[in-house]
C-alpha cells in the first residue's frame, strides 16, 4: 500500500483543492493530509475564515482523503511522514525545492497548481466586493444625512 502525505490550510475549499486532492490520491492508495491549525496559520501570517475543526470535517468528507492530522509547526514533517508510513510526500509546485531534504525518507513530488483559482484570490475578490459595498453604504448615508439637514 502506497501512502501519500500532503499539507495545507484548505481554507475556503474550492475546485483547486478538489483537483489537487484528486491528483494526490492518484499517486498512491492512501492520502493523508496534515491540516494546518488555526494557531499555526497565524504564525504563517494567514487569516483563516473557516476554523480548523470545520476544515477537517470538509477534508474528511472528500472521497480522495483517507485521514487528516493536525499540523502545528514546520518542524514536525519528518516525524509525521515516519508515523504515517509515507512513501510519497507531495505538495503544490509553489513549494518546489522547499522539502527536498525529506528525500532521504520519502519520494518528494511537487504538483502543478490549478490555474486561475486560489484561496488568496478568492479572499481578494470577496474583500473587494465588501469594500465596494461599504463605499456604497457610506455614499448613501452621506446622501441621506444631506437630505435630513435640508428638512
Amino acid at each position: 500500500m502506497t501512502t501519500v502525505v500532503t499539507y495545507g490550510t484548505f481554507d475556503l475549499f474550492h475546485i483547486g483543492h478538489v483537483r489537487l486532492l484528486k491528483r494526490l490520491h492518484s499517486l498512491g492508495d492512501r492520502l493523508v493530509v496534515g491540516l494546518s491549525s488555526d494557531e499555526f496559520n497565524t504564525v504563517k501570517g494567514k487569516n483563516v475564515v473557516i476554523p480548523y475543526e470545520d476544515r477537517k470535517e470538509i477534508l474528511l468528507s472528500c472521497r480522495y482523503v483517507d485521514d487528516v492530522f493536525q499540523e502545528n509547526c514546520w518542524e514536525q514533517k519528518r516525524d509525521d511522514l515516519e508515523r504515517e508510513g509515507a512513501d510519497i510526500f507531495a505538495m503544490g509546485d509553489d513549494w518546489i525545492g522547499k522539502f527536498d531534504d525529506l528525500q532521504d525518507i520519502v519520494k518528494v513530488v511537487y504538483l502543478p497548481r490549478t490555474q486561475d483559482v486560489s484561496t488568496t484570490e478568492l479572499k481578494t475578490v470577496i474583500s473587494e466586493i465588501q469594500n465596494e459595498k461599504i463605499r456604497e453604504v457610506r455614499s448613501l448615508t452621506e446622501h441621506l444625512n444631506a437630505l435630513m439637514q435640508r428638512l
